[in-house]
């Protein structure tokens, strides 16, 4: 097996067990209705991760990194604004592994709905 995919079925099963783990912490029982819920926070944190840094990957954060790193340097060590750097330049975290994660879980989430739909209706 693939040492990417082995790593990434182990994060999916670590966020499974942490949904169970959380569900048992908060609601003090493994219920298909607590893991729903436990497991749409896990999921929307995921996926809005993978949301801002794409949006900070694009680019559009830019000028207000640069416009409040031009405005609180001083004296000898102000720059001009082009040799600042971009936060796009400064931040290298992949968005693609949140993405996967949060869709992965995002499906799973969604197959419980569907169980508790027709199994408790």
């Amino acid at each position: 097996m693939n040492s990417r995919l082995r790593k990434r079925l182990i994060t999916v099963a670590f966020t499974q067990l942490s949904i169970f783990t959380l569900s048992f912490i908060f609601y003090h029982e493994i219920s298909l209705l607590s893991y729903i819920n436990i497991s749409f926070y896990i999921t929307a944190s995921f996926l809005l991760t993978s949301l801002l840094l794409y949006t900070i990957h694009s680019g559009f954060y830019d000028v207000i990194s640069r416009s409040f790193s031009h405005a609180f340097t001083r004296g000898q060590n102000k720059r001009k604004f082009d040799e600042i750097q971009g936060l796009s330049e400064l931040v290298t975290i992949d968005q693609k592994p949140p993405l996967f994660y949060g869709l992965v879980n995002g499906l799973l989430m969604v197959l419980a709905l569907f169980a508790y739909y027709f199994l408790l209706t």
